[in-house]
């Protein structure tokens, strides 16, 4: 007869993984220990190998929570009918939202993700591409002066990822410019920036 699964028992893995990304993200996944995660939780050692198989286990499922949020984001936007323009500003506010609100998974994301086995190094890096491949789309149909140029059509989308990716480690939310601010900001230098001809190296 099949185990059945305690009525806390995704509440108790989410428990986990949150401990997990904050002492990730302050100490490195290779300098971080089961047992310091087991302390972090108030529990036993043997109690998160019965949740999870490894450390690795721990951090994909850290990693998977936080891209698939970014990605549902992603499609959200992807669904409206709003005007490229808009969806790239639209996506620009959805992203900081998370990213500030999920700094240590955001911190493990850029970091971390060659410990992962490569099956699933593989799964979290396609998906990234989905979000850039996504973003590149918008940035084309909003700047046609760019068409020439597929190496400065990427370099302006990971610039526009770049002012996003990193906000999480300056951006108070009592700070005196609001957060959908930054992020118009940020969608405004990709829409306006870099528009003298291109030229040749």
């Amino acid at each position: 007869m099949a185990r059945t699964r305690a009525a806390d028992h995704d509440d108790k893995r989410d428990a986990i993984m949150a401990h997990a990304a904050r002492l990730f993200a302050a100490r490195g996944f290779g300098g971080a220990s089961l047992s310091e995660l087991a302390a972090a939780c108030r529990t036993s050692k043997s109690l998160i190998y019965h949740y999870y198989a490894s450390k690795e286990a721990i951090l994909y499922d850290v990693m998977c929570g936080h891209i698939d949020a970014l990605t549902a984001a992603k499609d959200d936007v992807a669904r409206s009918k709003e005007t490229p323009e808009s969806k790239l500003r639209n996506l620009a506010r959805a992203l900081l939202r998370l990213y500030v609100g999920a700094a240590d998974s955001q911190k493990i994301l850029l970091y971390e993700l060659n410990n992962l086995p490569k099956t699933q190094r593989d799964e979290i890096v396609a998906k990234q591409r989905s979000l850039i491949d996504f973003v590149e789309g918008l940035v084309g149909a909003v700047r046609p002066d760019l068409s020439g140029s597929r190496e400065r059509l990427r370099a302006t989308v990971m610039l526009y990822f770049g002012m996003l990716n990193w906000t999480h480690t300056w951006f108070r939310a009592d700070g005196p410019i609001a957060r959908n601010v930054i992020a118009d900001m940020a969608t405004g230098v990709i829409l306006g920036a870099d528009r003298q001809p291109i030229r040749p190296n």
